[in-house]
């Protein structure tokens, strides 16, 4: 058997976990009710997971507190709001994930903190070991009582108690890790205090000492507590981290003192170590954009492995099984924590486990369905699987007469439309113009930190194959072919064009979609006109090669429009461009391109900048005219993807499940 010993068991305490794979811990958001319980979503979320195959699934965030952090109700899962409520509702799904072998652990939260996102502040001042800024508003965090501590603290012993009656297995501590309320007492950056829980370290870990001492007391010293942990802090300043690479002073917790830490939070009780690197102020260590390399946990996990003798989780971009396998071989981890992957796909241990690889559904780190909509809307989703988090109400529809579909396009939305129709039970059959299926993930994967992209638009390939769904290649469709075919419905999914313009010299003017394609060659330097996703995307990637890259954007700053939904993809990628070597030019109007040199109005006066080539990314227009043809002319008929409105991934999969799960 491949993988082997990823499907080994292993011992957290002394309980017994069937193979080495933990589900991480992501914000439940939207699946709790209104008295702190599991929601039938949260319920159904986690078992899945269980179902899929996953040895250990920890649940997202809860809360024990209710006093010194109020939070609004429903948000996340309060294990001691209404702990009867709690206790049924997670008897219910431990039950459920149980019967899979899997065991299940409550992530309980000492609180956010200086880092608790603003919406849900309310009118309740932030608090901290001391007076420090907040993180995102230009406040000074209360500092915390001892009183409001002791309180904290035993409402951990009383929340494990709720979860142990409830079935869970063990819990796990959030966190003296990312610049949570635990590790701004752990971290001398933040904690300014001069009584016991200030000055050395062993003082700055006495918060954390007490939560997993009163939890024992009150649970058994053989329930298992576990800790989410960062070895180092990456932060350069206040509201600044570092990158990869970057040569600075950490302000934060360093390797050295973490390596400490970790030892004496073993000494304390913990009973294994689920570990990362990061905070908040360097968010994207923490929640790793597509921008950081797979992995990137591991040479810290095994610094931690070495020093302590308890289990150590490794998560981070670790969907790749052959470096999952050689970092459990190479005692890197104990574990491999899959977060977002699980999200992609909840049956990735039991497809892997059954050497089907090539079935296991991508996650491309965008964050867009995740982390953005936990940020923007409080509730966790996924980009590329519209059913997760919403399993029962995205099941799949039951079909009562097999319709005879046309899908013309063959880019995500085109896809995803065909698979779910296949699956239900009709009869698809995909149309794409091109030589081969993905549409814009083809330029849009160029770059090797969008290789995901890539293997998304290979994974619809596998998909469409293995349902028997004919694809049809190098075939444009006109009206005639749509009208002579026979079908009951049709489904256009024809795509976006890209915005293309005159500056006079066009012989040496690209697309972004040519350059990044290989179509061109845009020579040693050159000028992208746009600073939105797909322009700083193509200019990072240009000077990642050696290219001089200069970014001509007509709004005051990059990204402002159609960036990233979240802040950790959105802030790197800020940061990466000038670290890179990208010069900016904003609140520019470009005039013309002549004999090699671009003119650009800027403050009034005119710029001009010699450069090899062009690449305009200004954007993408909806290509419909086909539809338009059709809207009249056939009685079924639906419009989906970029040919709709231009977005991005997530929408395009999304709006073409919602549709093709109810034709």
């Amino acid at each position: 058997m491949r993988y082997k010993n990823l499907f080994t068991p292993v011992k957290i305490g002394s309980l017994i976990i069937k193979n080495r794979f933990a589900m991480a811990p992501m914000g439940p958001l939207g699946l709790s009710d209104s008295q702190g319980g599991f929601n039938q979503r949260g319920i159904d979320y986690y078992t899945e997971r269980a179902k899929g195959g996953t040895g250990l699934i920890i649940t997202g965030v809860t809360f024990s507190d209710g006093k010194v952090e109020p939070q609004s109700m429903p948000n996340c899962p309060n294990s001691t709001f209404n702990p009867v409520h709690f206790i049924r509702t997670s008897k219910e799904m431990t039950e459920r994930v149980h019967a899979y072998g899997s065991k299940m652990f409550l992530m309980m939260s000492a609180g956010f903190g200086r880092v608790t996102i603003p919406t849900n502040l309310g009118e309740f001042p932030p608090v901290a070991p001391s007076a420090i800024p907040h993180r995102w508003l230009d406040k000074t965090c209360r500092p915390l009582t001892k009183e409001e501590i002791h309180s904290i603290v035993k409402s951990f012993g009383d929340g494990a108690y709720n979860a142990k009656r409830g079935g869970f297995d063990g819990v796990a501590i959030h966190a003296v890790h990312e610049g949570y309320l635990l590790d701004q007492f752990a971290i001398s950056m933040f904690n300014r205090r001069d009584d016991e829980y200030g000055g050395s370290l062993e003082n700055r870990l006495r918060f954390a000492r007490e939560v997993v001492e009163e939890i024992k007391a009150r649970c058994g010293q053989d329930f298992p507590v576990i800790l989410r942990f960062s070895v180092k802090s990456m932060i350069k300043d206040w509201r600044e981290g570092a990158l990869p690479g970057e040569e600075f002073e950490e302000k934060g917790r360093d390797v050295e003192e973490g390596l400490e830490a970790a030892k004496l939070l073993v000494q304390y009780g913990y009973d294994a170590l689920d570990t990362d690197v990061g905070t908040y102020d360097a968010w994207w260590w923490n929640h790793p954009p597509m921008y950081q390399e797979k992995g990137l946990y591991r040479p810290y996990c095994k610094l931690v492995k070495e020093a302590v003798d308890v289990p150590v989780l490794c998560a981070g971009r670790m969907d790749d099984p052959e470096m999952a396998s050689a970092s459990i071989e190479n005692g890197d981890c104990d574990m491999i924590s899959l977060g977002r992957p699980l999200l992609a796909d909840p049956d990735y241990v039991n497809k892997l486990r059954a050497g089907r690889v090539c079935e296991i559904r991508p996650c491309i780190s965008c964050q867009e369905g995740c982390m953005g909509r936990i940020q923007e809307y409080s509730m966790i989703n996924c980009a590329v699987n519209p059913q997760a988090a919403r399993e029962r109400v995205t099941a799949y529809e039951p079909v009562v007469r097999a319709k005879k579909v046309m899908v013309i396009g063959g880019g995500v939305a085109g896809c995803e439309a065909a698979r779910v129709l296949a699956v239900r039970g009709h009869k698809p059959e995909l149309f794409e113009k091109g030589n081969r299926l993905g549409g814009n993930l083809i330029p849009g994967g160029a770059p090797e930190f969008k290789e995901d992209d890539l293997a998304l638009a290979k994974w619809y390939e596998t998909q469409l194959e293995i349902l028997g769904v004919p694809v049809r290649l190098n075939a444009e469709v006109k009206k005639e072919d749509v009208t002579a075919g026979g079908y009951d419905a049709v489904v256009v999914a024809t795509g976006s064009a890209p915005k293309v313009f005159s500056l006079g010299d066009d012989g040496k003017v690209y697309t972004a979609a040519q350059v990044l394609t290989g179509e061109t060659d845009c020579g040693d330097t050159t000028v992208v006109i746009g600073g939105g996703l797909v322009g700083c995307e193509t200019a990072l990637w240009l000077a990642q090669h050696g290219k001089k890259v200069t970014i001509v954007e007509a709004l005051d700053k990059l990204l402002a429009v159609n960036g990233p939904l979240c802040h950790a993809n959105k802030d790197m990628l800020e940061r990466l461009v000038p670290y890179h070597g990208v010069e900016t030019v904003t609140s520019a109007r470009v005039t013309g391109y002549a004999e090699g040199v671009l003119t650009a109005v800027c403050g009034g006066k005119e710029r001009q900048i010699p450069c090899d080539s062009v690449i305009l990314a200004v954007g993408y227009r909806e290509e419909d005219t086909l539809y338009r043809e059709l809207e009249f002319e056939v009685p079924e008929i639906y419009l989906l993807g970029d040919a709709k409105k231009v977005s991005n991934i997530m929408y395009a999969i999304w709006d073409a499940f919602e549709v093709a799960n109810h034709i």
